[in-house]
């Protein structure tokens, strides 16, 4: 039997969860991957991760892609469309973390992918049923929302309540923090929220958002309501945050590692 020629992978974004993602490959996934490249606009921590790969290399974006296959986006909002755009007008592929800053550019996006031949990979990230909402987008969705709930920790830093001066630390009942639509949360949270763009993307309606902060909540909960004529669903999801970083569900991370491991295989199931 003749031997996989293994994907090479390139790192953009190499903090918590680029990092976490890079450990992945390297235990489970080392027989269809290898990592070629890192880059961040930190070096040591491009080259941190040297110690899991020595034989990649740190290079700046344009070259990383250049020298890879699949590109991994674990940057941030502000950059991934930018991103997602230079590998695919090269006919490479991506995957991309931070949905947030996708959104609204996706079908354009998509448009160079199928152009150049490259695949355009968005993992579920932190909530499960995508494959249940795109199919309902088939028959068409009359409403979807999603009211998030975080522990006030998680959400420090963010834009929308840097500008307003809200301080959340002595709060001490569950409080209302945000309530708009998908696009408005992404601008306000882009670092807390990726999970509206993805229901937004998957379902092509315009998603209804409230973020609540919840003292002394360990999880990140996220509830989601589709209302359709072919079926409604009700969907909670209640994550444990990333060991390496409390603003990242785990499992949005582990999506990543099923959507780099269905990449590589024939067989794909629930999508």
């Amino acid at each position: 039997m003749a031997r996989l020629k293994k994907i090479k992978v390139g790192i953009v974004g190499c903090g918590a969860i680029g990092g976490s993602l890079a450990r992945m490959i390297k235990k489970d996934l080392s027989p269809f991957f290898k990592l070629a490249a890192f880059c961040d606009p930190r070096e040591d921590r491009a080259r941190n991760l040297l110690k899991l790969w020595p034989q990649a290399k740190v290079l700046p974006v344009s070259a990383l892609i250049r020298s890879c296959d699949l590109v991994i986006e674990s940057a941030s909002a502000a950059v991934s469309g930018e991103i997602a755009e230079l590998t695919l007008r090269a006919g490479k592929s991506i995957l991309a973390m931070s949905i947030g800053g996708i959104l609204g550019k996706e079908k354009e996006l998509a448009r160079i992918a199928e152009k150049k031949g490259g695949r355009f990979l968005l993992p579920s990230g932190a909530i499960c049923g995508l494959d249940g909402i795109r199919a309902l987008s088939l028959a068409g969705i009359s409403s979807l929302t999603l009211n998030t709930y975080k522990p006030p920790a998680a959400l420090v830093g963010a834009p929308y309540l840097k500008e307003r001066g809200i301080d959340l630390s002595g709060i001490t009942q569950e409080t209302l923090v945000f309530s708009g639509n998908a696009k408005e949360a992404v601008k306000a949270f882009p670092q807390n929220i990726n999970v509206v763009a993805l229901l937004q993307i998957a379902s092509g309606v315009c998603v209804q958002v409230k973020i609540w902060a919840r003292p002394g909540l360990q999880k990140n909960i996220h509830e989601i309501q589709v209302l359709s004529a072919a079926a409604n669903l009700k969907i909670q999801c209640e994550n444990s945050a990333s060991p390496d970083n409390p603003k990242t569900s785990y499992l949005a991370i582990l999506s990543a590692a099923a959507a780099l491991k269905g990449f590589s295989q024939a067989v794909r199931v629930g999508a």
